[in-house]
């Protein structure tokens, strides 16, 4: 069965580090069959949740923007990547507004949507220190809200670049990268 993986970037920036290695993990994918779906935070509007508890009570969250579109594909996806880089020591505010709204998913159905969902994170970050950049702390988010809605991490690939590209003269990283795609799109359990 062809795995369907949704690749969700959240860098402001174009062309971001992140950006870049996501696409490489989608790369990875690909080459092993999978069919692989991108989104660009950065070009939607994903407002923050408003804890108005309308998805408790009607099933559905009501904020009428583009986090709608993405509802479908998060419930569609076998296997999801969160891709962003690494601001004031945690995720990035794109990643953290469509993380937040997560929360629809909760009320009756207890995160069914997202539960056995197979992960895949991608972190970039300045400091060349996991903990002094903060990749830690995210890395951490993103364990417990995975855990949380009952997804699995399957691997991470992370790593340390400032300017936009600088990235891909990291050849180890890259194929790190590449490999976890490949991980994601096997039918094995890791």
């Amino acid at each position: 069965m062809t795995k369907s993986i949704l690749v969700v970037m959240a860098s402001p920036r174009a062309n971001s580090n992140s950006t870049i290695l996501a696409r490489q993990v989608g790369a990875g994918s690909e080459i092993e069959g999978a069919c692989v779906e991108y989104v660009d935070l950065r070009d939607l509007d994903v407002r923050p949740c408003t804890a108005c508890d309308a998805c408790r009570k009607g099933g559905e969250c009501i904020i009428d923007d583009d986090m709608q579109s993405l509802y479908p594909k998060l419930r569609a996806c076998d296997t999801l990547v969160l891709a962003g880089p690494v601001y004031w020591f945690s995720v990035s505010a794109q990643m953290k507004a469509f993380i937040d709204r997560w929360y629809a998913f909760g009320g009756d159905q207890a995160y069914a949507a997202l539960a056995g969902k197979r992960v895949g994170i991608v972190l970039t970050y300045g400091d060349a220190d996991p903990f002094g950049s903060g990749a830690v702390n995210a890395l951490r988010a993103f364990q417990d809200c995975c855990r949380y809605v009952g997804a699995r991490i399957v691997g991470a690939v992370y790593g340390t670049a400032g300017e936009p590209g600088e990235i891909r003269s990291n050849h180890a990283l890259m194929e790190q990268a590449t490999d976890l795609g490949s991980r994601l799109a096997a039918n094995a359990d890791d």
